[in-house]
C-alpha cells in the first residue's frame, strides 16, 4: 500500500523577516496582519462592537492606572523571534523611551486583552498558547457574543493551566494590580435597545 500523505515544509518567518517585508512594501501598510509562531496571520475586520470594547477598555485602564503603566492599543508585542502579535489591549511597564527602540517583550507585559466578536476560538486557543509559551502571566479574552470574559493564568509550554469564565456581572483584578477592580460590564459595549 502506497502512502498518499504529502508533507510540506513550511518556511516560518522571523520578526526580522516580517519587518523587512513591511519596510520593502511586500506587506502593505493597509494590510491588517500580525506574525504568530512564524506565520503571517490576516486579522479580522473590526466591527463597531469590537471598536467600542477596545475604546472603553483603554479609557477605563488609562483613567484608573494613570502613571502606573503604559496602555498599548493594537500595537506589537514581541513574544519571541517568531511571534509579534498586536493584541487589542496590553498593559505594559512604563518605558523611559516610550518603546521608541523596541516593542514590549514578555518581561515588560502585565496583561494582554483580546476582544473577540468572531475570533473567540483563535484567541483562546492559538493566541492563548503563544502567550502562555511566552510566559504572559495574565491573559483575558472578552467575548462580545456571549458577553463574558475568559481569564487565563498560570502559563506553561502546553498553554494556560487556569481558565475562569466570568459573566457580564463579574468583577476581576489584574494580577499586577490587585487593587484595581474591573467590572466586565464596564469594558463590554453597551447593549443597544432595538
Amino acid at each position: 500500500m502506497q502512502n498518499t500523505e504529502i508533507t510540506f515544509n513550511l518556511r516560518l518567518w522571523t520578526v526580522e523577516d516580517y519587518h523587512r517585508m513591511s519596510e520593502t512594501g511586500i506587506l502593505d501598510d493597509s494590510e491588517r496582519v500580525e506574525l504568530l509562531e512564524g506565520k503571517i496571520i490576516r486579522m479580522s475586520a473590526k466591527g463597531t462592537g469590537h471598536r467600542s470594547a477596545v475604546g472603553r477598555t483603554y479609557k477605563l485602564l488609562e483613567k484608573r492606572l494613570g502613571n502606573q503603566a503604559w496602555i498599548s492599543i493594537q500595537d506589537p508585542i514581541q513574544l519571541n523571534e517568531r511571534s509579534e502579535p498586536e493584541p487589542d489591549v496590553a498593559i505594559v511597564q512604563i518605558d523611559p523611551l516610550d518603546y521608541a527602540d523596541h516593542h514590549p517583550t514578555p518581561s515588560e507585559v502585565y496583561l494582554i486583552i483580546e476582544v473577540a466578536d468572531s475570533s473567540l476560538k483563535f484567541d483562546c486557543e492559538t493566541k492563548g498558547k503563544a502567550y502562555a509559551q511566552a510566559k504572559i502571566a495574565d491573559y483575558w479574552v472578552l467575548d462580545l457574543v456571549k458577553r463574558q470574559l475568559y481569564v487565563f493564568r498560570e502559563p506553561n509550554e502546553e498553554g494556560y493551566q487556569s481558565k475562569v469564565i466570568l459573566a457580564e456581572n463579574g468583577i476581576i483584578s489584574p494580577l499586577q494590580f490587585p487593587d484595581l477592580q474591573i467590572g466586565v460590564l464596564e469594558i463590554l459595549p453597551p447593549l443597544i435597545a432595538s
